[in-house]
């Protein structure tokens, strides 16, 4: 199960989520979502554990506690929405084109 932990302190580690996860089940992955161009946390991550008791355990455990002064928002994890639109968009409509023969 994929879980969401969120309101992480900006220098919480993998490692020290791993550990707070590990107390309830085996953790496949642990990934902390950073900044692409600062690298810095953006506050969030992910913990996936493959066994879904163990993680339901650790979701009721750990939803509220305190990592880093700050309380850890803990639930499972949505399916990402789809992108709209795509292909950048701006500039002027296809009516308001000049047309080019």
């Amino acid at each position: 199960m994929k879980i969401y932990v969120g309101n992480l302190a900006y220098r919480t580690t993998d490692d020290e989520i791993r550990q707070e996860f590990e107390k309830y089940g085996s953790v496949n992955q642990v990934d902390i979502i950073t900044d692409r161009e600062t690298g810095r946390s953006k506050g969030f991550g992910f913990v996936e554990m493959l066994d879904n008791d163990e993680a339901t355990a650790a979701i009721e455990a750990l939803n509220g506690f305190n990592i880093g002064e700050r309380t850890l928002r803990v639930n499972e994890a949505r399916p990402k929405a789809p992108r709209t639109g795509g292909y950048g968009g701006g500039g002027r409509s296809r009516g308001d084109r000049e047309r080019r023969y």
